[in-house]
């Protein structure tokens, strides 16, 4: 990363704060030279966090103080009413004044996407922003959104997920031409609601890579390189497929603690076994992004160790270097001018 890039951090945000996002941001700094990050929250929690911290990774770390904290079960509405000075909207509030390039948190899910909507306002043509997030498949990895933020939706608003997503698909370099599925109950065209059906028609209309319909099974074949839905759905599948992994990986374990034999064929598949723990570890992917917003905002998951939390760093760093917002803004720009009359 040749560009300097500025990130905040909402340092107090998650179940751990400093214990866990400021040895992330220590580790980020190592692996790029030219990030700069500014931790946002208690200031002496923050110094004493970073006491014995010196070197190139120090001069490149800021604190900024705030002196609430937005609770993780702490109603969106009262957080964003009664905590303007928290660790979470300073840190918004720098992308929204240019002193930052992204903001990254692991806090309440509500309270970040009301307070980034309010601070940073939806990008023109985006109604409604959209959290999206990478899981892994066979062979390699796809993009799913909606996974929350907007359990209602309609067809218009399905499709502007799938040019949100898909600009960030190919600004991640895993595709000129992102592969755009819609998560339904059936690939047949008879199946689904009537949103569902509008949605496709809309995508088939459009010149996205459109493939049609996904199911909740097929998505794991990649199939598709984004995988669209309205954030009901998105949210279950995404926990799901959560619940799966985890309950494999302790079957596994279990079945090899069995018995004395059970624990030697262990030892002896130990290479094989932590090949697949790394695949499967969802640390690799943890972060998701608030996609439509007028900057870049980043959630990471609220339990994140520091390995998560890193991940969601390396996430914003990118989203930020990439300009997002402003490629799905251009985006959008050359949709509008398509459908203008002649």
């Amino acid at each position: 990363m040749s560009q300097t890039c500025t990130l905040a951090i909402d340092a107090m945000g998650g179940d751990h704060g400093p214990a866990v996002t400021v040895p992330a941001a220590l580790a980020a700094l190592r692996r790029n030279s030219a990030l700069e990050l500014v931790l946002v929250g208690d200031e002496s929690a923050l110094n004493a966090a970073l006491e014995g911290v010196a070197g190139h990774e120090r001069e490149r770390l800021q604190v900024r103080p705030a002196s609430q904290v937005i609770g993780m079960d702490e109603p969106p509405a009262q957080a964003l009413r009664y905590k303007k000075d928290s660790s979470m909207r300073v840190a918004i509030d720098m992308v929204r004044d240019a002193a930052a390039d992204a903001c990254v948190s692991a806090g309440n899910t509500g309270a970040l996407m009301a307070t980034a909507r309010y601070v940073l306002k939806t990008l023109p043509g985006i109604d409604r922003p959209a959290i999206c997030t990478t899981i892994p498949c066979r062979g390699g990895r796809f993009r799913m959104l909606d996974l929350g933020a907007n359990v209602d939706c309609t067809a218009e608003h399905l499709f502007q997920f799938a040019i949100m997503g898909a600009v960030l698909v190919e600004a991640s370099g895993d595709s000129r031409q992102p592969r755009v599925g819609l998560l339904n109950l059936g690939e047949e065209a008879i199946k689904g609601n009537d949103q569902v059906k509008q949605a496709a028609q809309l995508l088939q209309d459009s010149d996205l890579h459109y493939v049609g319909y996904v199911e909740g099974d097929s998505m794991f074949r990649n199939v598709a390189d984004l995988v669209v839905c309205d954030g009901f759905v998105g949210n279950v599948a995404l926990k799901s497929s959560e619940g799966v992994a985890a309950m494999i990986s302790r079957y596994v374990r279990e079945e090899f603690e069995r018995n004395a034999l059970t624990r030697l064929a262990g030892l002896i598949a130990l290479p094989v076994l932590r090949a697949l723990r790394r695949r499967l570890d969802h640390r690799r992917y943890n972060g998701a992004s608030l996609l439509g917003l007028r900057g870049v905002v980043v959630k990471s998951h609220g339990s994140a160790d520091v390995i998560a939390f890193e991940q969601a760093i390396e996430k914003g760093i990118l989203e930020a270097r990439e300009g997002i917002p402003a490629r799905i803004d251009a985006r959008l720009g050359q949709l509008f001018a398509q459908d203008a009359p002649a």
